[in-house]
This record gives structure tokens, sequence and C-alpha cells, in this order.
């Protein structure tokens, strides 16, 4: 059945929380939507943690990843690490509803999001590309070409309801990065913004990447308040 969008999506600015609620919060909302429910765009950040996808192998948290939670998810992926710095905004679409250039599809949708993260690294003079087979934005050239700068990781549903979403790192402390395998790859170099000579401030990074994601996606934007899930 085929949906058509009548209403703004919500923005949510939830502040640094807590990734277990969260999680919970959006399988909760997930679970309750309809046909008429608005979509969001949750922006967060975490405190540290280390979450883990379907089929995530526990061989990739190496030595030191003990000082850090692990959380299971229902996303795909493997491992990855949030933590204060970082940008994560999570997406949650119903894909199936008509849009300018139709439904969107799942691979779609990932290369419209990767499209995203690339022109907020460029409005910063920051080159990102992706990688055949590897989710994620890579740094394009220099002496860090290939390190990873933003990772995704989404929930479809057979209903086409999504949920998880996307990271990208800004000013960290990168050293949990060198306890896992991310996203599965050994010695997969991660870099943030910061270390790539980008001094920015969280918050505009968080709302520059809010409007790529919502211009790409063709969602309109509206402001709104944390839903009460997410305070739980």
């Amino acid at each position: 059945m085929t949906t058509t969008r009548t209403e703004a999506a919500l923005i949510r600015e939830l502040g640094r929380v807590d990734y277990e609620p969260t999680f919970a919060a959006m399988r909760a909302f997930t679970d309750a939507r309809t046909t008429d429910t608005r979509d969001e765009l949750w922006i967060v950040e975490h405190p540290p943690v280390f979450t883990l996808g379907l089929a995530a192998d526990r061989g990739h948290l190496l030595a030191g990843a003990e000082a850090i939670p692990v959380v299971q998810t229902d996303r795909g992926g493997e491992v990855t690490f949030h933590g204060p710095g970082q940008v994560v905004i999570y997406l949650l679409m119903d894909l199936r509803r008509n849009k300018p250039g139709g439904k969107l599809y799942a691979r779609q949708f990932v290369h419209k999001i990767e499209q995203a993260i690339i022109n907020v690294l460029a409005a910063y003079n920051l080159a990102g590309e992706r990688i055949d087979g590897a989710p994620g934005i890579y740094i394009a050239g220099g002496p860090d070409k290939g390190a990873k700068i933003a990772a995704l990781g989404l929930k479809v549903r057979g209903n086409g309801c999504t949920y998880h979403g996307v990271s990208l790192n800004v000013a960290m402390d990168l050293a949990p990065f060198s306890w896992i395998n991310p996203c599965g790859y050994s010695g997969l170099k991660t870099v943030d913004m910061r270390s790539m000579g980008v001094d920015a401030p969280l918050a505009d990074v968080q709302h520059a990447l809010a409007r790529e994601l919502t211009e790409l996606l063709d969602v309109q934007q509206s402001a709104a308040g944390a839903p009460q899930a997410a305070d739980a």
C-alpha cells in the first residue's frame, strides 16, 4: 500500500541521551506508527557506548573495550562506537510514501544519506567518498585517505518503516575506536573533523547534516521537542 506525506517531518533535538532508552524509544515509535504518522528525525549525542549489529561478531571487540558498555541492537552492520562529540541522527521514516521522485527503496535511501554526509563535509572543505561494499563515508585523499569519518546502520522493516541512522565524527575521543575493529574491519583508521583540521561546533554540524538529509530525502522540516519515550 502506498501512503502520501501530508505533513512535515518532525526534527527532534534530544541532546545527550543514553543509548538504550533511545533505542527502545525508536522501536516503540515504529511499533506504534500508522500510515498517517509523521516521519521524524532525532538528533542526539550519546555517552560512550559500543553497539552491535544483528550479525555482529563479538570477536571484533578488542582489548580495552570492556571499559565501555556494549549494547546488542537490531540494525545492520557490525560493531561501532558512539560518544560525545559525534553527530548522531536517527531516521524514523516510511519509505513507501510518495515523494517528488517516487517512493524510496533501501539502496536509494542509503545513497542519499551518504550523499548528505559528503555534502556536509564538502561545506567544511573536507572530501569524503564511498567505498564499495563498506557503508559509511571515508576520507577521499591525502595521508588519511580511506580513514572512516562517518558510519551508518539502519533497520528497514518489511512495511518500509526505518529506524537507526547515521553518525558523523566531529570532535571525539577517538581512542575507543582502537578497541574495536570498526564495522568489522581490522586496522581501519577512524578520524573526526577535528583531527582533519576542522574546528566546528557540534550543534552547527548537527543542523547542517539535518538540513542536508531533509533536502535529499525530500522531507520538510518542523521542529519539535523530545518524545516521551525517549525521556524514560
